[in-house]
């Protein structure tokens, strides 16, 4: 199983120097992974209250997740950089496999992109896109995604893309950038196994029971339908890091008893007031785990 870690952004400040800190931190500790959560805006609760149980606000910080690995591709040197996740629909789909394309090649292939639909429309307006289809736009930008990064000339023509025998270079050094999904409603898990290189489940430890396992069973099944093998399918869990170190490896144990491939350590939201508190805490549990 592969560790990870979650870029605590809207806890970090906006001093590059930390960003460059934490990541190279992360990176000569051995950690295969760095996610960063994506969010371009955030919405004012005060005036936008029907959204209702809301993650993040107007007052939480967010780095645009693909200008920061283009920051990370400098001062780092082996630790995979990924999107757990950027929210796919709300941006145009040729630019994304522009900027994706750009990353790997800067990271010599180190990219992984995880994507999903979001929950906040408010985003989706200041962008132009549309709110209520991008569940079924996200799967034709997929296909579109991996025509782009492993056809020299593409001509696609889609209900919402459009490319007429164009094409991008450079072309990426993975053809094609893995790309995970995030989400868990049956439809998200049948789209998984479809399309998905991987799943980036959501839930602390604790909810991993038998409707977790049907869940994996849901992405297994319809990953045979499409002719794929399952076992293809990586799966990425989370821990929080709110508890002593040696229930952390104690829960990445039971992630990986459940069948994950990946497990991240997500320190925001448990404490910590410095950049310094979160690297020592992902030292120590990366010592812990081994």
């Amino acid at each position: 199983m592969r560790l990870g870690v979650i870029f605590p952004q809207t806890e970090m400040g906006s001093r590059p120097e930390d960003a460059k800190k934490y990541a190279e931190a992360a990176d000569s500790l051995g950690y295969n992974h760095l996610t960063v959560y994506d969010h371009v805006l955030g919405a004012d609760m005060s005036y936008h209250s029907n959204l209702v149980g809301a993650a993040y606000t107007l007052e939480d910080q967010f780095y645009e997740p693909l200008v920061l690995f283009g920051y990370l591709a400098a001062v780092t040197k082996r630790i995979q950089l990924t999107t757990g996740i950027i929210i796919l629909p709300q941006r145009q789909t040729a630019l994304v496999a522009k900027q994706a394309a750009t990353i790997d090649l800067l990271t010599g292939g180190r990219l992984r992109l995880g994507i999903g639909i979001g929950w906040n429309y408010v985003e989706y307006e200041a962008l132009g896109e549309s709110f209520s289809d991008r569940g079924r736009r996200s799967e034709e930008q997929v296909a579109l995604l991996r025509q782009l990064w492993t056809e020299d000339k593409v001509n696609f023509e889609g209900e919402w893309n459009r490319v007429t025998h164009a094409g991008i270079r450079p072309m990426p050094i993975q053809q094609p950038i893995p790309i995970w999904f995030g989400g868990s409603s049956d439809r998200v898990l049948k789209r998984i196994g479809r399309l998905g290189d991987g799943w980036i489940a959501s839930g602390r430890d604790t909810s991993l029971d038998d409707e977790f396992r049907r869940k994996i069973q849901v992405i297994h099944r319809h990953a045979e339908m499409a002719g794929r093998n399952p076992q293809n399918i990586g799966i990425e869990g989370f821990i929080d890091a709110d508890r002593p170190v040696k229930e952390l490896v104690q829960a990445a144990k039971k992630w990986e008893s459940f069948g994950a491939t990946h497990v991240s350590l997500q320190t925001m939201n448990c404490g910590f007031k410095t950049v310094d508190q979160h690297i020592q805490i992902i030292t120590k549990f990366k010592e812990a785990f081994g």
